[in-house]
């Protein structure tokens, strides 16, 4: 297997060490879209499974949300192959739920019928965890989306419980820079699968991304501020929440003289 830099390896065990994402007899299913993020999870993985002396086993999903009538994705199975992880592909009409409730964001439909499916997979195969391919440049967009779209200082978490399905979500490339993943994937020529999606480079996440990067030419130290602004430590002074109507009458008639 080709060696991932000795800073990536150290920064992808830092982020399985710190977070405790993966554990003795795990059985974790990796949200495989094709995509080079994806890609390079799973062959990361592969490559953790070799060097941690952890039992855990792998497996790969990729969704086939049915946009295109030639996703094709032979190439993934033969991946998975030859990293000795087994490849399943579940078709999901998510197209068809799109047009058929256009009032809905399309965005938030894909994702949660595309969740939800691997999820329902993961059930049904006994794994107990999903890995997704989610790096630190996602965490600081989210981050940033959050504040632009609704005010809350947010973004999603290196591991997540989910109650309902009783799956833990890992991210186990959160401290790796999505720059250092594409020249890694080009350099081993991994088959990367253009995202199907019809408004790929289109959305809201595409114009946060752009803007950060507009905003870095003049603001150099802007990424490394927002990654640290995703930690609990960062918070400052803040206002308190908005105090309702009703906690605010007595003080509101003390000073009108009622």
């Amino acid at each position: 297997m080709i060696e991932l830099s000795k800073s990536m390896f150290s920064r992808l065990t830092r982020a399985v060490v710190e977070f405790e994402l993966i554990d003795e007899d795990d059985k974790i299913l990796i949200g495989l879209s094709g995509g080079k993020d994806s890609l390079f999870l799973t062959y990361a993985l592969a490559l953790l499974k070799q060097r941690f002396k952890k039992n855990f086993t792998l497996t790969a999903l990729t969704i086939n949300p049915k946009f295109n009538a030639d996703f094709n994705v032979d190439s993934l199975t033969d991946f998975c192959r030859n990293l000795n992880i087994d490849h399943a592909i579940e078709d999901v009409d998510i197209a068809g739920v799109i047009e058929a409730t256009p009032n809905k964001k399309p965005c938030f439909t894909c994702a949660y019928f595309r969740r939800a499916a691997i999820n329902r997979y993961a059930n049904s195969i006994g794994a107990n965890k999903v890995a997704y391919a989610h790096h630190l440049d996602d965490a600081v967009e989210t981050f940033m989306m959050s504040l632009l779209s609704s005010g809350q200082l947010t973004t999603f978490t290196p591991k997540t419980y989910l109650d309902r399905s009783k799956i833990t979500v890992i991210r186990p490339l959160v401290y790796l820079r999505e720059f250092e993943i594409s020249k890694f994937v080009r350099k081993s020529n991994f088959n990367v699968i253009k995202s199907p999606c019809p408004i790929d480079g289109k959305t809201n996440r595409q114009t946060v991304k752009e803007l950060i990067a507009e905003l870095s030419k003049k603001f150099p130290d802007l990424f490394a501020h927002l990654s640290a602004g995703i930690r609990k430590s960062a918070i400052g002074e803040l206002w308190n929440s908005p105090k309702t109507r009703e906690e605010m009458k007595a003080a509101y008639y003390s000073y009108l003289g009622k």
